[in-house]
């Protein structure tokens, strides 16, 4: 096949970069979007095998997520493109009311007439792991697996915590659609590739332990695209590491065959602007290691950026402190919490309260409200000192700082953490041809941001 083989929506930002990643690395031309792009506009990419609309449906209630993905979905499906995922979070970040997989699913039926929708959430690569339908996560890269109840970010989540490692019964609460699982003793013992799974009605739910077992999902998955008429799957990026992982061994494309096993090494940089939006205290633990080795920070104090009359001031503040500290030379970490219990969470949903927001919309719309200030912080910043590459923290933050900027597009172009990739920014303004990376709070080493600065030492 000449043209595309899938297409995917990200229901946040970094997740969305996540599925590029694992794309390109295989060797698959992928560019991530930030608006559907038109056929026209993925002429402008020669050699495309795959596309992705980066979204935000993460944040979303279930109407919200009805406007914005039922025109979405409906333009992947007018592609033609053999498969279309929806890519959700590797931790299922969704409840009933706030990024609703369930809502997801029940979209994507009834737009593709899907009779049965694979699942895929578990990816080892990334220390995912489901067995038994409960799902397990490492908290960074270097901490062992927790049960996602027990997991030390996820279980108090601020939008959407995990009290259910079970992703059946998860899901039970967002969807009446009936859940069958293929478990890891049925991995085992081989998959039917003639897939009486196919004749399942709902979700068919995959567990997955090692990377072998995503290959043989990535079989029954294969065969299954392979005919018409346009497929719809939903899972993290376990979906395109089975699918990849596949074609490799078969053979199936030959480009993957001709592509380097290794991708491009992480090069270095002369200068580093990092803006974090998270409260994860593995993004805590990142800074930490940074402000150790030279960088500099600037707390930036969010409950007066929440404050309609207050945010242009702080902006001001912020603006000119990191262009002073920039034209000596450091840096910066402009940072809007250090963990969890930071005292500026508090003070903001203060803040936001004052203004009249409930507790529910301070959950779902101090992103909202916080994340187009950072970026609008960021291109004020970036217009009158331009650096060649910098970064951001926080899914939901990424997203949000993207738009404020004016990318389009953006292609990964070397790997630094595990998902996030660095990335090549397509543009109308000043950061066309920027290096940018995006992550996740959770993402990542201890030392991301000096990787970043330095690029790989091993």
């Amino acid at each position: 096949m000449n043209g595309p083989l899938l297409a995917f929506y990200g229901d946040d930002f970094t997740g969305s970069a996540d599925v590029m990643e694992v794309l390109q690395w295989a060797g698959l031309r992928t560019v991530l979007f930030l608006d559907p792009p038109s056929a026209s506009r993925l002429e402008d990419f020669p050699g495309l095998k795959a596309f992705g609309v980066a979204g935000c449906s993460r944040s979303m209630s279930p109407g919200e997520m009805d406007a914005e993905l039922r025109p979405v979905l409906q333009q992947l499906l007018a592609s033609k493109v053999p498969a279309v995922h929806y890519k959700t979070c590797s931790t299922f970040d969704s409840s009933p009311t706030v990024g609703s997989i369930g809502k997801a699913m029940e979209l994507g039926q009834q737009i593709f007439g899907s009779r049965v929708i694979p699942m895929v959430i578990a990816a080892p690569n990334l220390g995912r792991y489901q067995v038994f339908g409960n799902l397990f996560a490492r908290s960074g890269l270097d901490s062992p697996p927790f049960r996602l109840d027990r997991h030390p970010t996820m279980r108090q989540h601020p939008i959407t915590p995990m009290d259910e490692s079970d992703l059946r019964l998860h899901l039970a609460r967002q969807t009446s659609m009936p859940v069958e699982l293929v478990d890891v003793l049925q991995l085992e013992r081989g998959l039917d590739h003639d897939a009486d799974w196919q004749q399942k009605q709902g979700v068919c739910l995959f567990d997955a332990l090692y990377p072998t077992h995503l290959s043989m999902i990535g079989q029954v998955l294969n065969d299954w695209i392979s005919q018409p008429p346009t497929k719809f799957l939903v899972g993290s990026s376990g979906i395109e590491y089975a699918l990849t992982a596949f074609w490799q061994e078969s053979g199936s494309h030959s480009i993957l065959q001709a592509h380097a096993a290794q991708p491009p090494a992480l090069s270095g940089t002369k200068q580093l602007l990092v803006v974090t939006g998270s409260c994860s205290p593995v993004n805590d633990r990142q800074i930490d290691w940074a402000l150790q080795r030279g960088f500099t920070e600037l707390p930036i104090a969010t409950e007066r950026l929440a404050d309609e009359d207050l945010c242009l001031q702080e902006q001001q503040r912020l603006v000119a402190s990191a262009l002073k500290a920039l034209r000596q030379g450091e840096n910066i970490i402009l940072h809007s919490a250090r963990g969890p219990d930071d005292p500026r969470v508090k003070r903001t949903a203060e803040a936001l309260q004052a203004q009249g927001l409930s507790p529910q919309q301070i959950q779902t719309h101090s992103g909202r409200i916080l994340g187009p200030r950072l970026g609008r912080m960021m291109t004020m910043i970036l217009e009158q000192y331009p650096l060649s590459r910098a970064a951001v923290a926080g899914g939901d933050t990424s997203g949000h700082i993207a738009r404020e900027l004016g990318i389009e597009a953006l292609e990964a172009i070397a790997p630094v953490a595990p998902g996030s990739p660095l990335c090549r920014i397509y543009s109308r303004n000043f950061t066309h041809g920027m290096e940018f990376f995006f992550k996740g709070g959770q993402v990542g080493k201890d030392d991301v941001w000096t990787r970043m600065l330095h690029g790989a030492q091993d």
